[in-house]
């Protein structure tokens, strides 16, 4: 009986510190929507003149020169990227650093024969890159706290619903089955010193 109260003790003290756990989860998954919702509008409205000025640009050149440039190009431009994996309240989750190192300062095209959006096009997938990466962290934390808030939810539920509720039955049994013993070896002793008082 004190091995199973110890056990409700521990399993109670696990419940709290779960519903504790929730609690920090959903605070943190509040925080991190507002972030993925503003990051959000950002890259959709990049990603939206982005088009625009890729549309304009295969107006005025045509889809052979552009797809000519951005072959040239490649040489010109190195991207680094490194990934490192953070560990924060218990969840995992990549960090990345990306750098896009320009090799030559004179771009890979001329200025006569090339659509004057072009350098506008080039500005905007720049910065639209480093905010894709801005919002596929946000979006990769949000789906760890989730995964992570199912998990904790499943444990709380199955500690309420199954754990607690058993031990205390348990519990309940055994004190009830040791008060039986208490009223028989009572009645028992009274019984006893009934017989040694009549001889």
């Amino acid at each position: 009986m004190i091995s199973l109260q110890k056990r409700l003790n521990f399993a109670v003290k696990g419940e709290n510190f779960l519903e504790f756990r929730r609690e920090q989860l959903i605070f943190q998954l509040r925080k991190l929507w507002k972030d993925y919702v503003i990051t959000r509008k950002e890259f959709l409205s990049l990603f939206k003149e982005s088009l625009k000025l890729l549309y304009f640009t295969y107006e005025e050149m045509g889809k052979n020169e552009l797809f000519l440039i951005s072959k040239l190009s490649r040489i010109q431009y190195k991207p680094e990227v490194e990934i490192h994996h953070l560990k924060k309240a218990g969840i995992t989750f990549p960090q990345i650093k990306y750098e896009l190192i320009q090799e030559e300062k004179l771009p890979a095209y001329t200025f006569e024969n090339t659509s004057h959006y072009l350098d506008d096009l080039i500005n905007k997938l720049k910065s639209s890159f480093s905010i894709l990466i801005q919002f596929s962290e946000i979006e990769d934390l949000i789906l760890k706290h989730a995964i992570n808030f199912k998990k904790i939810n499943r444990r709380i539920n199955g500690l309420k619903s199954m754990i607690i509720p058993k031990l205390k039955f348990n519990i309940k049994q055994i004190k009830g089955i040791l008060e039986e013993i208490e009223r028989e070896n009572y009645i028992r002793l009274k019984k006893t010193k009934d017989l040694i008082i009549k001889k």
